[in-house]
């Protein structure tokens, strides 16, 4: 299985702790309760969507709370992936005594509204700063900045990989590549035996919502290597097709008029459901598809919702399309639960919310922090209320 690694970093700067110090200075001088007060309204907001909590009432139970606001950007709202990670972040809050003010563009795919949202936060000044990246690569001037600043950075559900040294501080991820090279497990099981009898080609499809971000690329590629790799394993070829950037990830790519499988990866050209669902369709619509995988939320109830007209997926390998999902919510619970998808691999997303607030947290108390890679879950119908995985199935 494809392991993604994340390098350990022990980033705590003196002009970050000075900076504390003369906040905890200015709290003596001033009054704790009135430092409170004028730290409460330091939130930024969002004309898309924003989140802004204080920690009045942990304070007043005797918490002493160190005053610390952190603004928090996540990648959208369009999906209930997002708003769990934003209950784990407003756990840690209550926890912790802190304020976050939690900002994110309409949709995934709008980069440019993302980084300027970015760099709002930054403008504020907070103690600290946690980011979901829609694009990895175009957030790495605000890092400089934020950098420059002083402020530090804690990553979650997608890395920054070329980051400016020393902007970000920890990065809190599911094992993305990990995680999809589950799918391609599960996936590969129950087709494998189709591939072995068929005749000619057979068709894997992929929808990726992007191409940009670098937890999504990561699994994408996680499936396919993977993909390829148990197919090799059986004396069985595969070429790459569709889309130029993840084409252009495969090593070795086979030659797609020789080889026994072909993988096809669609990506969008913007991160909704109804994209993907035109992508999924265009492959599903493929005389030799014999199995789909969406990678995340958005992509997986694209098939979805393809398969509403087309009616070709199921858990029968001899009649229907085998197909997998990614993530939790409603839609792909019940598609787990009926069948229409074999099963799903989901994250914690409510965990990494909560914990790249702890993290900034410890970073404002002098502490060293370090990378968090969590883990991704396989579910199917017969394990969805098992106690290790029904806490991470969210709505």
């Amino acid at each position: 299985m494809t392991d993604c690694y994340y390098r350990k970093r022990k980033n705590i700067f003196m002009s970050r702790r000075t900076k504390i110090m003369k906040k905890r200075v200015l709290a003596v001088l001033l009054g704790g309760c009135m430092v409170a007060g004028l730290l409460a309204g330091c939130g930024g907001s969002s004309s898309s969507s924003s989140s802004d909590s204080s920690a009045d009432t942990k304070k007043a139970d005797g918490d002493s709370g160190k005053g610390y606001h952190f603004e928090v950007v996540v990648k959208s709202f369009q999906s209930s992936y997002w708003q769990a990670a934003v209950q784990g972040i407003e756990q840690a809050q209550e926890e912790l005594g802190v304020t976050t003010n939690t900002t994110g563009p309409n949709a995934e795919s709008d980069i440019a509204d993302q980084v300027n949202m970015l760099n709002n936060a930054i403008n504020q000044n907070p103690d600290g700063i946690a980011l979901a990246a829609c694009d990895q690569n175009s957030v790495i001037e605000a890092l400089q900045s934020a950098k420059d600043k002083g402020i530090p950075v804690v990553c979650f559900d997608s890395g920054v990989p070329d980051a400016p040294e020393g902007s970000v501080y920890a990065t809190v991820v599911t094992d993305n590549g990990g995680a999809g090279a589950i799918a391609a497990d599960k996936i590969y099981e129950a087709v494998k035996d189709k591939i072995a009898k068929a005749d000619g080609q057979v068709r894997v499809g992929e929808v990726n919502q992007d191409a940009t971000s670098a937890n999504i690329t990561e699994r994408g590629m996680g499936f396919v290597n993977r993909f390829i790799e148990l197919a090799k394993e059986d004396g069985k070829t595969c070429a790459v097709v569709g889309n130029d950037y993840y084409v252009n990830l495969v090593k070795d790519n086979g030659d797609a008029k020789k080889a026994d499988i072909i993988i096809e990866v669609a990506v969008p050209a913007q991160t909704t459901v109804e994209l993907c669902a035109t992508e999924a369709s265009n492959i599903m619509n493929k005389n030799d598809t014999i199995a789909m995988f969406g990678s995340n939320q958005v992509s997986a109830e694209g098939l979805l919702t393809a398969n509403q007209n087309l009616n070709v997926l199921g858990s029968d390998v001899e009649k229907n399309i085998v197909a997998a999902g990614f993530d939790a919510g409603s839609t792909i619970k019940a598609a787990v639960k009926d069948g229409t998808l074999i099963g799903a691999v989901t994250q914690s997303p409510l965990m990494q919310g909560k914990i790249s607030i702890e993290t900034l947290y410890d970073i404002c108390e002098g502490k060293e922090v370090k990378d968090v890679q969590t883990d991704g879950y396989w579910y199917d119908s017969t394990n969805m209320d098992d106690a290790d995985i029904s806490p991470n199935l969210y709505d």
